[in-house]
């Protein structure tokens, strides 16, 4: 498959006024075709088949390389700002000064008016503690620093939870041509779908909608996460951080990531699927009927 040409571009995601809506596949292809042998029914066939493309992005910050991200080549600007917010070295796009991305050479190089680098000295540095004798683990020092508590600000019935899904199912492409990506996308109850993305990790397809959500200065507290894979901690610390109160999913949770919803105030709802749903942490925001 012929993949589209990759360009340098510059913003100021500061200043830019940019329209609110969902992501499209624009900075590069997402998938690749390659021949294949398959074997069907007793016999051999042999066609193209389209696979996820892996792409290492490496973020220079203030001059200085800071983090190698391998990921989908897509919405690079989003996932940059996305991942330095999640790592507590910024807390708003505006301050950035100017981000570039050469998705041909695999860079993007980001320039903060800050000249020093926050959080540089905790990046992926572990950490396990507990919280004012709560439950609440973090394994790294950067998600105690950047993760925090949801405030109650919404609720949602279940049919919107199942309409979320689909949406999501709907929108999730790549996921079904290769099998090899996440995907996840914001909600708003009154206006649907703010935003989507797909990424071959887990986290950067979150990363993507807190960049796509700081970029826009979007408040968070009444949006909704709806979310391909498993539940794990670092899902349920990065909508902690995104600021969503509602995490939604088709697959199965895991206990560490329940305790850290309970305690961070997500309302974590797994095995999303035929009508059905279980609500698992801080079920006051799921109503049986819509406010």
């Amino acid at each position: 498959m012929e993949r589209e040409p990759r360009t340098q571009s510059g913003v100021e995601p500061g200043t830019a006024d940019l329209p609110v809506s969902a992501f499209a596949e624009s900075s590069g292809a997402v998938t690749d075709k390659r021949a294949v042998r398959k074997y069907e029914g007793g016999r051999w066939l042999d066609l193209d088949d389209e696979v996820a493309v892996e792409f290492p992005l490496t973020l220079r910050v203030n001059g200085e390389e800071f983090a190698t991200l391998v990921c989908t080549p897509n919405d690079l600007e989003h996932l940059a700002i996305g991942f330095l917010a999640s790592e507590g070295v910024i807390r708003a796009a505006s301050e950035i000064s100017s981000i570039a991305v050469n998705a041909d050479s695999g860079f993007a190089y980001v320039e903060l008016k800050n000249v020093s680098v926050p959080g540089r000295e905790f990046y992926a540095k572990r950490m396990i503690g507990s919280c004012c004798g709560k439950s609440r683990q973090f394994y790294f020092v950067n998600d105690a620093r950047t993760a925090r508590t949801v405030p109650v600000r919404h609720s949602a019935t279940p049919e919107q939870c199942f309409a979320w899904m689909s949406e999501l199912e709907r929108l999730s492409g790549p996921f079904q041509r290769t099998g090899g990506v996440h995907n996840a996308a914001l909600f708003d109850a009154a206006g649907g779908c703010l935003a989507a993305a797909a990424d071959i990790g887990r986290h950067n397809a979150l990363d993507k909608l807190f960049g796509f959500t700081l970029r826009h200065r979007m408040p968070t507290a009444d949006k909704t996460i709806a979310f391909s894979g498993r539940l794990s901690s670092e899902v349920v610390l990065k909508a902690a951080k995104i600021g969503a109160g509602l995490l939604l999913s088709k697959s199965a949770p895991t206990d560490l990531a329940l305790r850290l919803a309970d305690d961070l105030g997500i309302t974590a709802v797994g095995f999303i699927r035929g009508g059905r749903m279980n609500v698992y942490t801080h079920p006051e925001r799921i109503s049986e009927h819509e406010e």
